[in-house]
């Protein structure tokens, strides 16, 4: 039997200082009993719903929106969470997936079967303004870094754990809402790390990437996008896996063409790093849940969904459906590949290298000494490496790499005393941001990071991006094994897409280069809003502003105004020409006055190299200052904002400006008999007068 629940007592409230002001979570417990209730009056409003229950039952739930209208009953999943016994699982309860359910303001839940004991979990996630920071890493697509979707790095308390290596991808769906604009798909990832953490007690986010539908990428679980961090996305199948979560429920609709683009770029690159084929299968060991048993043997495919590992829907039906294309895609991306090195034996003895490549191309295979000397060299050109080194007589310790030119994905690792898993020359290689925009915001340097395991010859070219001339040398020079960092300023480049070239050399070894992709971009430039100020309520001050820019081609525009990330009214859509622009915007949307507040005139332009936007800030303001007379005989005010204040007293006229709050106005006259007094604030807004008698 199916019962309707309310839910009472508020037994966690997430504190203030452990999250910024704009993500919050409320917990309640939902008693159970045979009374029936249609709603459940929540906090005053909330974005994101879960529940956790005990017993193996099932629960779901409905909200209701801002506007009145109840959404369709919703099945609560359970189907994360960390691998058991990991320091972050906590048995005994089913921890619920978040879903983003929009601005709402009450939930109903029902049950099915035995459930002991019921909690909600209520997110309030408000979008915010992030920085546009992305973090590249060669070879991958931009990656918006943790610090750009504002992760809470307080409520994290444990470093991650690191698997040795990856032996599959697992694909998810947040099973929430398609409906989402991109300022609210960083609330919903700041959302899911809160409860994540604060709620399900887990360390961190538990998904290690997260995919929106307008095809952005988001860094998910902190530890290093390169690293093999364990997450707390498949029970049973954290460990040597990374969970990608595609925003959105892909079981009636299908990804957005962005959306899975994007995934096929990420899963392209991340696989590269592991140097796993997308199109194979691999044989995994469950640590246990309610599909496989601890200790059963799963083949899996390296691109599998999250139902291939646990009794769930996720990824969705339609999801689940394109798998086997989207991996079909991931191989053809990103060409050539290096699939599964491996190397056997010792030294002082035959020592085989065997790796599989994705068509016939020229590869190399070098082994130095701990002085840089070559002590093993091989080439050849083919799809497959099959080489066995005599390594009779070599000591100590060498490091070996495997390599096919700049567009491949080289393997390096170590033999001997101290020998360890591969570890290449160049690691942690990120370009930030790869899109120069001289505007406003203006991003002219790019920083170019990576670490080098052994010291070596550095160099760093930009070519244009089907060139092969060098239009700039960002940097030449010897450098120690380490952390490496180099800052430059590329604003000197026409607009246009090019390709930045890091290359190191290590002395008597083989140079090993990665690219990566950048676009400078200045078609739009110099944004100024005429009026920052706008009061418009018909009174012919501050009743409307200009938008001034200056574009460099031809191109489609839209300027639109934006508050919190959303959309409030759109001033131009069309084609402008080059050159300058001025638009005039009357303050209103479909008629209406804006409320006051702060606003965003955002410029958006889409050209050959993407869409760039140029972003403006004004302030709305229509509501007149409020003036009261404290004490007329020593003309005493409060006022409720800066203003200009005007006082007729015994018929003279007094001006001047004050601040906020409480002041005496100067006047050494005789002993006030009439007083008549008026503010009027940097709007032009006048409030309602005052007068004394």
């Amino acid at each position: 039997m199916k019962r309707f629940l309310a839910a009472c007592l508020i037994v966690l409230a997430a504190p203030a200082a452990a999250h910024a002001s704009d993500v919050s979570m409320t917990v309640r417990d939902v008693p159970l009993g045979a009374r029936s209730l249609q709603s459940v009056s929540g906090p005053p409003s909330f974005d994101m719903l879960a529940v956790h229950w005990r017993g193996k039952g099932s629960v779901s739930f409905r909200t209701r929106s801002a506007d009145g209208r109840w959404s369709a009953w919703q099945i609560a999943d359970a189907d994360t969470g960390p691998d058991p016994g990991s320091p972050e699982s906590h048995p005994g309860w089913n921890d619920g997936t978040l879903a983003w359910v929009g601005p709402s303001t009450q939930a109903a839940f029902r049950t099915s079967g035995k459930v002991r004991a019921l909690k909600a979990y209520y997110v309030s996630s408000k979008p915010r303004r992030t920085t546009a920071r992305t973090l590249a890493v060669a070879g991958s697509p931009a990656i918006v870094a943790r610090s750009a979707w504002a992760a809470d790095t307080k409520i994290v308390t444990t470093k991650p754990a690191l698997s040795p290596t990856i032996r599959l991808a697992i694909v998810h769906h947040t099973a929430s809402t398609n409906a989402y604009t991109p300022a609210q798909s960083a609330a919903i990832v700041r959302g899911i790390q809160l409860y994540h953490v604060q709620g399900n007690h887990w360390n961190d986010i538990g998904y290690n990437f997260l995919v929106d539908r307008f095809g952005t990428i988001y860094e998910g679980r902190g530890g290093g996008i390169e690293q093999n961090v364990i997450g707390a996305h498949s029970l049973g199948f954290n460990k040597d896996t990374v969970g990608i979560a595609l925003i959105g429920d892909f079981d009636g609709a299908a990804p957005t063409d962005a959306m899975r683009q994007a995934l096929v770029k990420l899963l392209a690159w991340r696989l590269d790093v592991a140097h796993l084929d997308p199109l194979a299968t691999t044989t995994y060991v469950s640590g246990g849940n309610l599909k496989f048993a601890r200790g059963t043997k799963v083949t899996l495919a390296v691109i599998s969904g999250h139902r291939d590992t646990y009794l769930t829907d996720c990824p969705g039906k339609e999801m689940s459906t394109l798998l086997p294309a989207v991996a079909q895609e991931v191989a053809a991306t990103g060409l050539p590949k290096l699939y599964a090195p491996t190397v056997t034996g010792t030294l002082g003895g035959p020592v085989h290298f065997r790796a599989t490549l994705s068509s016939a191309i020229p590869w190399s295979i070098t082994v130095t000494n701990t002085a840089g000397t070559v002590v093993g060299h091989n080439a050849g050109t083919s799809s497959t490496i099959d080489w066995t080194w005599n390594a009779t007589g070599v000591t100590g310790k060498v490091t070996w790499v495997i390599d096919g030119g700049p567009s491949l994905k080289s393997a390096t690792g170590t033999l001997g005393s101290g020998s360890s898993a591969p570890v290449e020359l160049l690691t942690s290689v990120t370009v930030a941001p790869t899109t120069i925009t001289p505007m406003t915001p203006a991003t002219t340097s790019t920083v170019i990071q990576f670490a080098l395991s052994i010291p070596a010859n550095v160099s760093i070219l930009v070519y244009p991006d089907a060139g092969s001339k060098p239009v700039a040398s960002l940097f030449a020079g010897a450098l120690p094994a380490g952390p490496q960092s180099v800052q430059r300023d590329l604003s000197v480049l026409a607009t246009g897409r090019y390709r930045l070239v890091l290359t190191a050399s290590p002395a008597g070894g083989v140079p090993v280069s990665r690219s990566q992709s950048i676009v400078v971009d200045r078609t739009i430039s110099a944004l100024t809003v005429s009026a920052p100020l706008i009061s418009p309520n018909g009174d012919g001050y501050l009743d409307a502003t200009q938008f001034t820019f200056a574009l460099e081609r031809t191109v489609p525009i839209q300027v639109s105004i934006q508050r919190a990330g959303a959309i409030v009214a759109t001033v131009y859509t069309g084609e402008l020409g080059p050159g300058a622009q001025a638009l005039v915007w009357l303050g209103t949307a479909n008629g209406a006055s804006l409320p006051d507040g702060e606003y965003q005139v955002v410029v958006t332009e889409i050209d050959p190299y993407g869409s760039v936007s140029a972003i403006g800030t004004f302030i709305s303001d229509t509501t007149g200052p409020t003036l009261t007379l404290i004490d007329p005989s020593t003309l005493t005010f409060t006022l409720s904002e800066p203003a200009s204040v005007t006082v007729v007293v015994n018929g003279q006229t007094l001006v001047q400006s004050e601040p906020a709050g409480t002041f005496r106005f100067p006047y050494a006259g005789p002993p006030p008999t009439s007083i008549s007094a008026s503010a009027r604030d940097a709007a032009g807004n006048t409030g309602p007068p005052v007068t004394s008698p």
